[in-house]
This record gives C-alpha cells, structure tokens and sequence, in this order.
C-alpha cells in the first residue's frame, strides 16, 4: 500500500499542477488568437493543433516544432523519474521503460486535459473551477481510496473513466504485479504478490499493452475535443472582447 499510495500521490499531484499550470497560458494565448482571427492571419485547426504540441515551451510560442516540444516533455518527465529510485522499483530495462511511458503519458493528458477546458469554457477562472471538480472524480474513482473490486458495481464504470486510475493501474502492475513470492497476510495463509494484487486490486500483469494504447486514447481524445472547441466555440462578446480581455484591462 505504500508503493500504491507513493503512485497515486506522484501522479495526482504532479498531473493536476500541470493541467492547472497551462490554463493561464493557453487562455492569454487564445485571446490573442481571437484579435489575429478577425484579421485574417489565424486559422483555427492550424492553431489548434500548433498549440497542443507546444504546450512545453516556456515562452509560450505556439510556432514551434513538435519534436522539440516532445524533447522537452520528455526532459520535463525524465526529472521525475527520480520518483522511481525513491519509491524503490527494481531497476530493470522494460519496467523503467514503462514508468517512464506512463508517467510521460500521463504528464500530456493532464495538460491536453488543462487546454481543452480552457477551449471549452469562457476564461481560465472557469476553467481552473471546472477542472478542479472533475479531477476531484477521477482522483475519488483512481482505485486508491476504493479498490476497483470493492466499488460497487453500478460504479465500477467510472473507474476505466478515469485516466488517473489507467495510470495507476498499469505503474502498479508493470513493477510489481509479476512477482510469485509469498505474501505473509495476518490471520490468513501466504499468497503470492500477484494473485493479491489481482484478487483484491483488479492489478493484472497481463493487461499492460491494452493500457499503453489506452494512454494514447486519452491524450487523443483530450487533443481533439480542445481543437474541437477551438474551431466551433467562440467567448467574443458583443463588444468585441473576452472575458481575458476584459481582466486584463479591468473593462
């Protein structure tokens, strides 16, 4: 449980503060967006997709190439595989590899997940209030407060619909869901590790590579519905500004 309970915390915190982190930014930008639109210089997937893929960059730019962007997402994720030294996974090859995937996923969905709320609502006021009440599900239903067996049934569906709980799930079973040594469990005989974990935590070793493209649905999906709402909605009122504009200059 301290290893789930290390997992959880590392992806909740981290994940939300990066979806929190790039409100702000993908709101101004958007403004700015809306002036360079009128005048004809912007076109909306363009932007939309230029956007999503330079979500990394410091600056802000959305005119920048995506395998830098992807370079720096993967600097920014290999920071925090110091995480899996601390927590004490086995230093071996794939399971490296598939922490350092899924942490990396999960670093981009969260953020996808921060700019098409921003797309979808009028301000990053909004936004951060909005984002906070869904993330406040998906950390309920992520399987560390309620193991996925023990939720009830009608509910369990609200688990595989959170992409924390995708994470979650496949950190724990790609390190540790494959070892066969006895557990010692007061008041009932040993078990090996990984019938516990599947018995009692719905963690099954084999059900890795459904995850892994699970992650790229995720990150997907959140992609589109932000081009989606880039293309189609518009917070421009009658006197030609946005709720970002107007906070800027206090209209």
């Amino acid at each position: 449980m301290n290893v789930l309970g290390a997992t959880y915390a590392a992806t909740v915190f981290l994940g939300f503060t990066n979806a929190s982190a790039v409100q702000s930014v993908v709101a101004t930008e958007r403004t700015v967006f809306y002036g360079e639109r009128a005048a004809g210089m912007y076109s909306r997937l363009p932007y939309a997709f230029a956007q999503a893929f330079s979500i990394y960059d410091s600056y802000g730019s959305s005119l920048v190439l995506v395998a830098i962007e992807t370079l720096y997402a993967a600097i920014q994720t290999l920071v925090y595989v110091l995480l899996y030294s601390m927590i004490g996974f086995h230093w071996q090859a794939d399971k490296f590899l598939y922490f350092y995937y899924f942490i990396f996923m999960c670093f981009t969905y969260f953020l996808m997940y921060g700019m098409m709320v921003v797309a979808l609502t009028p301000g990053h006021q909004i936004a951060a209030i909005v984002s906070s009440f869904v993330v406040s599900f998906w950390n309920s239903f992520s399987g560390f407060l309620i193991p996925w067996p023990l939720m009830p049934v009608w509910w369990r569906w609200y688990y595989w619909a959170s992409p924390v709980a995708w994470t979650i799930y496949c950190v724990i079973a790609s390190q540790v869901a494959d070892k066969t040594s006895p557990l010692e469990i007061p008041g009932r005989d040993p078990m090996p590790v990984n019938e516990f974990l599947k018995a009692n935590l719905g963690f099954d070793h084999d059900f890795r590579v459904p995850v892994v493209f699970a992650h790229l649905g995720w990150v997907l999906l959140f992609l589109f519905v932000f081009a989606y709402g880039i293309e189609f909605l518009n917070f421009v009122f009658a006197n030609g500004k946005s709720i970002e504009v107007m906070d800027m200059w206090k209209i």
